[in-house]
């Protein structure tokens, strides 16, 4: 279901890296699976597309061999939220601009991260479009991806409603993200906030894709609000040199 079209803008954001200092799917693979090694080595994989995200996250999370209970407990002692984003839920909150979490990562460890780092108001009231999870009879767990497509969760698919609405009705829609899993969204937006550092400024590099750098949620914040205020335009906010590409 659409949210109202009467919203100025919608932000949507990706969750590990991105809304957190730390991916916890990476960390999980790094401290309890088989290392960052191996991961990186799949990551790459992924961005030279030889694997696809789908098997290659599949094969990252069957490292992980600690019931899933565990795995929620250890990332809860562990995941740090970005120092700016409590300010910007507050703020996009208080002046109507839905914040809609679209992750590659499973929504039982999303909610029980939020409730630990934003609060059981803020976690029930924030959609999270992602992938689930199976819990096996013999404690085992399976992550269940959310559709057919290669990368298990093609982010697109939530944002593309949104972005065919008749223009007099179409919000501004923004797109936060860090790494691989965010390729498919990263098109699909009118501004892209790519992490810096990581590898979806990569990516938007090699495939031409306009992108604004972000260190912490705090830049988004003063970038989507100047926006909305009208002090700034969505093309004078682009940071990278392909803006020929819009």
């Amino acid at each position: 279901m659409l949210i109202a079209p009467s919203v100025k803008a919608i932000v949507f954001t990706d969750w590990d890296g991105t809304v957190t200092l730390q991916d916890s799917n990476d960390f999980m693979t790094d401290n309890i699976g088989y290392g960052e090694k191996r991961r990186r080595e799949l990551n790459i994989e992924v961005l030279e597309g030889r694997w696809t995200f789908r098997d290659a996250f599949k094969d990252m999370l069957d490292s992980v061999h600690r019931p899933f209970p565990e795995c929620i407990e250890y990332l809860k002692q562990n995941i740090q939220l970005d120092p700016g984003f409590a300010d910007f839920y507050k703020w996009a909150t208080d002046v109507g601009i839905p914040v809609i979490v679209v992750s590659s990562g499973m929504k039982p460890i999303i909610h029980a991260l939020l409730v630990k780092l934003v609060g059981e108001d803020a976690a029930n009231k924030i959609e999270i479009v992602a992938n689930d999870v199976k819990i096996n009879d013999d404690g085992s767990w399976d992550i269940v991806y959310r559709d057919e497509s290669s990368f298990g969760h093609d982010k697109s698919r939530a944002i593309k409603p949104y972005a065919q609405l008749p223009k007099e009705e179409r919000p501004v829609l923004f797109y936060a993200g860090d790494g691989v899993s965010d390729l498919s969204a990263a098109q699909e937006t009118d501004l892209l906030f790519a992490k810096v550092g990581r590898d979806l400024i990569t990516y938007c590099e090699r495939e031409g894709i306009p992108y604004t750098v972000f260190h912490t949620y705090s830049d988004i914040h003063e970038k989507v609000k100047a926006i909305v205020n009208g002090e700034i335009t969505l093309e004078s906010s682009i940071e990278n040199t392909n803006k020929s590409a819009l």
